[in-house]
């Protein structure tokens, strides 16, 4: 696998791949990998003739008091991985290569409504940074397939809108979101648990499976987050949000709807953790 820093090499390798018709398929990430990540690009090999993935802690997306500095770095044990997997590529920029005037002088990129609810809500400015150094991303490998973890739901429709409006030509793919065996989604941010913290944190997927039963039974919708709010505070966790969202176009649930994603984010300790579950309902 090669590893670079360089934008040029990137551009080269894939136009190299190009001139002789193979596709390439991109893994974007922040580093310190788990199975979830390995599970993209594995994905994505299946998809294209080449994988090119990234590690790049997006500085943009971090709000304030948030933990840009304590995110871990581990990009020996990164490349290895990512070798395993069948990546052939890594573009391991700078902030400096990625915002080379500085973030404040920096052209975003944000799209409007759905990154200002819910983890948009809760971390303003999060949604632009993350469409910022994706749409730069997309445009310095030019994949034809891009492939994303459905845990972070919203990222995932704030990546597909953006790529729908901006006429970008590449295919978003989904991935089905790779859980412990507790049923805690897997995530960089679980290492900030303690073995304690983590068995609790467990609750969380327990909540979700319980809400979509409860959803099929017919049960109101406030009465079903109304329930699941009491049982995850019960577990130790600090609310952020818990909603019902159309999975089509994320408004907020009603009665009529029968594609519904729950969402979910939530303190445990000092660890906020997002996760979602996908309901399907026949009337």
């Amino acid at each position: 696998m090669i590893t670079t820093q360089s934008i040029a090499d990137i551009r080269a390798q894939v136009k190299a791949w190009r001139l002789k018709g193979e596709t390439v398929a991109f893994v974007p990430t922040m580093g310190n990998l788990h199975l979830g990540h390995i599970t993209l690009v594995k994905e994505a090999k299946q998809r294209a003739d080449h994988v090119v993935a990234s590690i790049f802690v997006n500085p943009m997306q971090f709000g304030q008091n948030e933990d840009l500095d304590a995110y871990p770095r581990t990009l020996a044990n990164d490349q290895a991985a990512l070798v395993n997997a069948g990546a052939e590529l890594l573009f391991t920029p700078t902030p400096e290569i990625i915002y080379p005037k500085g973030m404040d002088a920096q052209t975003f990129v944000e799209v409007p409504s759905i990154s200002n609810e819910l983890c948009g809500a809760s971390r303003p400015g999060h949604f632009r940074g993350v469409a910022t150094v994706v749409c730069k991303l997309f445009n310095i490998v030019q994949p034809d397939i891009a492939v994303f973890g459905q845990k972070d739901f919203q990222q995932l429709l704030v990546i597909r809108t953006m790529v729908a409006d901006l006429s970008m030509p590449i295919e978003i793919l989904g991935v089905e979101t790779i859980r412990e065996d507790s049923g805690l989604a897997m995530s960089s941010r679980n290492g900030y648990l303690t073995a304690e913290q983590k068995a609790q944190a467990s609750q969380i997927k327990r909540s979700l499976d319980k809400m979509a039963t409860s959803l099929q039974s017919g049960l109101a919708l406030d009465a079903v987050i109304s329930q699941a709010q009491i049982e995850l505070a019960d577990a130790g966790f600090k609310h952020d949000y818990l909603d019902i969202r159309n999975t089509n176009n994320f408004a907020i649930a009603n009665s009529e709807d029968t594609e519904l994603v729950i969402l979910v984010a939530a303190y445990m300790g000092t660890t906020r953790l997002i996760d979602n579950l996908v309901v399907k309902l026949t009337r």
